[in-house]
C-alpha cells in the first residue's frame, strides 16, 4: 500500500546540496530517491525547477 503521507524529519538545507539536474530526468529522479534513502527531504530550497533555471545550473 505505501505511506502517502510521509515526511522525513526536517533537515537544514545547509546540511544536504541542491541539484541542477532538470526536473523529471534520471538523473533528478536518482538524486529523489538517494534523498528518500538517506532520510533527507526530497526538495532543496535551491534545487533547478525548471529548464529555464540557468543561474543554478552555470555554476
Amino acid at each position: 500500500m505505501g505511506i502517502w503521507d510521509y515526511e522525513p524529519e526536517k533537515v537544514e538545507s545547509n546540511r544536504f546540496d541542491p541539484t541542477v539536474a532538470l526536473p523529471g530526468s534520471t538523473e533528478k529522479l536518482d538524486i529523489l530517491a538517494q534523498r528518500l534513502a538517506t532520510g533527507l527531504p526530497l526538495w532543496h530550497p535551491e534545487d533547478r525547477r525548471s529548464y529555464d533555471d540557468t543561474v543554478r545550473a552555470e555554476e
